[in-house]
């Protein structure tokens, strides 16, 4: 089969839901498919062998700047320079390219497809698909993208799926009259897509609602991993040490931890524990940081909280390497949780929230506890029961690694994604051609 995979650059920092489709595309080439790597916006950062693509499609700089200043939009061959690797990598570490509450009026064109101002983009990428690869389906990466769903179609007869991956945080970020805006077209253009894959049970349902879809459209493929590399020996020794392995974002909770290890540290059993975070910190949350940072100052946890910055894959190991057990509190409900499946391929339990994905991940791998969202005391107490059994931390380790090996790897996700693929490339193969236009 011959897969297109549209794929969303994050700007400069490592994004799940990009090292997801990396996994997945890397996967399927592997199993012997034909496999294009379209990147838009901005150059991808994966940290694992990235699958190779062609140039940026939506150079995410110069769409910016046409749909926030219209006078952008005159200025020509000389705005295309703005599309170059280097300048878009450049950008990117700068910060600002991917917040909600500044893109209001790029989302709004983006969703709108072939029928806003981004036409020419759209018209472009569907051209140089249909010439240069003509593929059999076409994989968009989020729903905010479904206004290619159509022009792609037309272009190339291929099928086209959605995945649905945590939309939803985006738009509770953005304002008014975007917001409204981007939902009211997206629920219409939504419509166009053949079929969509969410990436768990939890985003399906929530999905379907905001987007007002049927839930029968929606498949549901778990994420998974390439399990290489993986694996320890055994718990490290030292003191009771958690772990935080997310983006430095107030959505992600790093503040409830900081307020669980005072309450560990005030209780003589666990006295000595630690926190150790890392993740990617944004120029747009760095005063959330400097919060964060103030409060463990003001609890007296300055010794016993380490910041090790964003790592990269081996980093990412000898950090596991190095915890008893990995949190990541999340206030806004979490839809996919790849960190919890890293930490549980490397034998290490996890302690999540009871929202978003981390239920059925937890009942579904048995590595790890639950406690109510956003309970800080709740959450030192299941911390507590691990830092002070460790026959008990030591069968959730054995158990969540043995269940993601088995369940939750880059090849299984792979093998039931074709299946989806499989059925909508038949029906598109079914469909006339004045419907190419029109999703089943």
């Amino acid at each position: 089969m011959k897969i297109a995979f549209i794929a969303a650059g994050a700007a400069h920092m490592y994004c799940g839901s990009c090292l997801r489709d990396n996994a997945l595309a890397r996967r399927l080439l592997r199993l012997g498919h034909d496999v294009l790597f379209v990147p838009l916006y901005t150059p991808l950062r994966v940290d694992r062998d990235p699958v190779p693509g062609p140039r940026v499609f939506y150079g995410g700089i110069n769409i910016y700047l046409r749909t926030r200043w219209p006078f952008f939009r005159r200025l020509g061959t000389l705005a295309r320079l703005l599309d170059s690797p280097s300048v878009l990598r450049l950008a990117a570490r700068l910060g600002g390219m991917t917040q909600a509450a500044d893109l209001g009026p790029l989302t709004v064109a983006t969703v709108r497809g072939d029928e806003g101002e981004l036409r020419g983009e759209a018209e472009a990428l569907a051209h140089w698909l249909a010439e240069a690869y003509r593929p059999d389906l076409i994989n968009l990466p989020n729903a905010l993208l479904a206004g290619l769903a159509r022009p792609l179609k037309a272009a190339t007869g291929a099928a086209v799926v959605c995945t649905l991956s945590g939309e939803d945080l985006f738009l509770d970020q953005m304002v008014e009259p975007f917001k409204s805006q981007t939902l009211e077209i997206l629920r219409a253009r939504l419509r166009e897509v053949d079929r969509f894959i969410a990436i768990s049970e939890h985003y399906a349902a929530s999905a379907a609602e905001l987007f007002g879809l049927p839930r029968s459209r929606i498949d549901v493929v778990p994420i998974g991993l390439d399990p290489s590399g993986f694996g320890r020996s055994g718990a490290p020794s030292g003191p009771f040490t958690i772990g935080y392995l997310a983006r430095i974002d107030p959505a992600k909770g790093l503040h409830l931890l900081v307020e669980a290890l005072a309450g560990l540290r005030a209780t003589p059993e666990t006295a000595e524990a630690r926190l150790a975070a890392a993740g990617y910190l944004g120029p747009e949350h760095r005063s959330y940081w400097r919060r964060v940072q103030e409060e463990a100052r003001r609890r007296g946890l300055e010794a016993a909280f380490q910041y090790h910055g964003e790592l990269t894959f081996e980093g990412k190991l000898r950090f596991l390497d190095g915890v008893h057990v990995l949190s990541v509190p999340t206030v806004h409900p979490e839809p996919k949780g790849l960190f919890v499946l890293e930490a549980l391929a490397h034998g290490v339990p996890v302690v999540m929230p009871r929202h978003g994905a981390f239920p059925e991940l937890i009942e579904r791998t048995g590595g790890g506890l639950l406690f109510e969202p956003g309970d800080a005391a709740g959450l030192a107490d299941q911390l507590r029961r691990l830092a002070l059994d460790p026959p008990l931390a030591d069968h959730l380790s054995r158990q969540g690694r043995a269940a993601v090996l088995s369940r939750f790897t880059d090849e299984a996700m792979a093998r039931r994604t074709l299946e989806v693929y499989e059925k909508c490339v038949a029906r598109a193969g079914e469909r006339p051609a004045d419907l190419l236009g029109v999703g089943a």
